[in-house]
């Protein structure tokens, strides 16, 4: 099961009103005590942004903007060889720069244009019913900082880099928006917890770290697969499995990890009717129709 809030450094505001971002021992940027600082400045500003009010912009450094170009140099070639086409043609009509980090409302100008969707500012986790929510209404909640520049290819983390690569590009294909709508919608109509754990779950599996058969290869449409370096590689090796949102919403599985099993829609069109109509018809009666409770 995934949950949410596991991905993120936690987030705290101090009596006095001090942003502080609390990064695990094991991460890359644990005791580098300016990137820390830069952490919780970038979280400060999102966290004093208030709904209908312009976006903040952060003034990314040089060693910021590299780590972007870094990032977009190496995995280009990879993307060519893996991605699937309708996600290498929304990167060419998004067309967000390579050579810098883009701020949020440029992603948001360029995607207003293609699906509607609009980013906004997240300091970190944002809870699952608001995060998954919000996407019924074509809002995406996005970090803005970036990974530490020790290991510009890895992250324990989202940071802004998966946030746009990743997400970012596949809003701008129209089909993919409208499943996430779809799912936002799903997140807003669900009761219970499980129900919503459920709608989690089936994101992870597709939108997260979907694949599918494209001219008789697997290639990737899922986020976390396109904006990852050692994840895209790593695919080739791992089970395939077809759909199947029963698994998905009950097999465990450790989000530290690279993903053993993948799941994989037959076509582009396969995945966006498939997945969508499961989003489209969720419940509060599908985690049992899908043994999710006989499993608890």
């Amino acid at each position: 099961m995934f949950e949410e809030g596991q991905l993120y450094s936690p987030v705290t505001v101090g009596e006095d009103g001090q942003v502080e971002v609390h990064l695990g021992d094991n991460h890359p940027g644990f005791a580098d005590q300016d990137y820390r600082a830069r952490r919780s400045e970038i979280a400060a500003a999102a966290l004093g942004w208030k709904p209908g009010e312009t976006v903040p912009r952060i003034d990314y450094t040089e060693t910021e903007n590299e780590i972007w170009r870094t990032v977009s140099r190496e995995i280009a070639p990879l993307h060519a060889k893996y991605a699937c086409r309708n996600y290498i043609a929304a990167v060419e009509a998004l067309n967000l720069p390579t050579d810098r980090v883009p701020q949020l409302d440029e992603v948001s100008a360029g995607l207003k244009g293609l699906t509607g969707f609009e980013y906004v500012p997240a300091a970190g986790i944002v809870p699952l019913e608001e995060f998954y929510g919000s996407l019924a209404d074509g809002q995406f909640h996005s970090t803005q900082y970036l990974r530490h520049h020790a290991v510009p290819l890895y992250t324990p983390e989202p940071d802004i880099i998966h946030e746009v690569i990743g997400h970012g590009n596949l809003l701008a294909d129209p089909q993919v928006a409208e499943v996430k709508r779809l799912a936002g919608a799903a997140a807003r109509r669900v009761q219970t917890r499980e129900a919503l754990q459920v709608v989690a779950d089936v994101f992870w599996f597709t939108i997260e770290f979907g694949v599918l058969h494209e001219d008789g290869e697997i290639k990737a449409y899922g986020a976390g697969l396109l904006s990852s370096y050692g994840e895209i590689e790593e695919m080739r090796e791992v089970e395939i499995r077809p759909l199947d949102f029963a698994e998905m919403a009950t097999v465990d599985y450790d989000i530290t990890h690279y993903q053993p099993v993948l799941f994989a829609a037959e076509s582009f069109s396969h995945m966006v009717d498939e997945v969508g109509n499961f989003f489209a018809t969720c419940d509060d009666d599908t985690p049992a129709k899908l043994g999710v409770a006989a499993k608890a």
